[in-house]
């Protein structure tokens, strides 16, 4: 698919397409799927080799971290908006629970700071600001993990990619290393289908609204997460 290939989306919408994507992989329900890491990382490479993007490196770090933190607000919005009935949301060609309840777990597990980690890892990112927003995360707690998770990563990954983009063999080779960023990224989506499509075959009740955990969500949030 070439809505998976960061090198397209970046040749064919520029910086507008990486903001677009970047705010949707970050707080949109329909968002998961997208590039993210890959994408920020090729922009850091193709902006070190002068390829489709000839804006400072600091304003475009700047401008994802922007959409990245403005994602993560739609989101947390979107959560808080919804609430608990969220949970009972009945699965979709692009809405499946078990997403939602990974994030859940995350958010379980990690509490606050689940808002900075999630932002390094696929599919549980875009989920967690609207699993923060349905638990009724103090606002102000939510809105300073989010800038510094937004910041860290929209900052860091792309700049990790520039520095990378100067070594010599990297900018020679980096048709190869796009080609396998876009198979990296493919490899947590073709993952979780799978894993998805087992726990069907294996539970078929697993695919049902879990009521438990909407019943959770009615409950005080925990101190450490308020």
């Amino acid at each position: 698919m070439k809505i998976l290939s960061a090198e397209w989306l970046i040749s064919t919408f520029g910086l507008i397409g990486i903001l677009a994507v970047v705010f949707a992989e970050s707080g949109l329900l329909i968002g998961f799927f997208l590039p993210g890491d890959s994408l920020l990382f090729s922009a850091g490479l193709l902006i070190a080799g002068g390829r489709y993007l000839h804006y400072p490196l600091w304003l475009v770090c700047l401008l994802i971290a922007a959409a990245a933190i403005a994602g993560d607000q739609f989101g947390y919005a979107f959560g808080k908006r919804v609430g608990p009935a969220l949970f009972r949301r009945p699965n979709s060609r692009v809405f499946k629970q078990e997403n939602l309840v990974r994030a859940r777990g995350f958010f379980d597990k990690y509490g606050a700071r689940s808002i900075v980690l999630a932002r390094f890892v696929p599919i549980v990112r875009t989920f967690a600001p609207i699993v923060a927003g349905a638990s009724r995360m103090r606002y102000q707690t939510f809105a300073t993990f989010n800038a510094s998770g937004g910041l860290l990563w929209g900052s860091g990954v792309t700049v990790l990619g520039y520095f990378l983009g100067q070594i010599a063999f990297v900018r020679s080779n980096i048709e190869f290393i796009l080609v396998g960023i876009v198979v990296i990224s493919v490899l947590p989506i073709a993952v979780e289908l799978l894993r998805a499509r087992h726990n069907r075959s294996q539970n078929p009740a697993s695919a049902q609204p879990n009521t438990a955990t909407d019943a959770h969500l009615g409950h005080e949030a925990r101190p450490g997460r308020r």
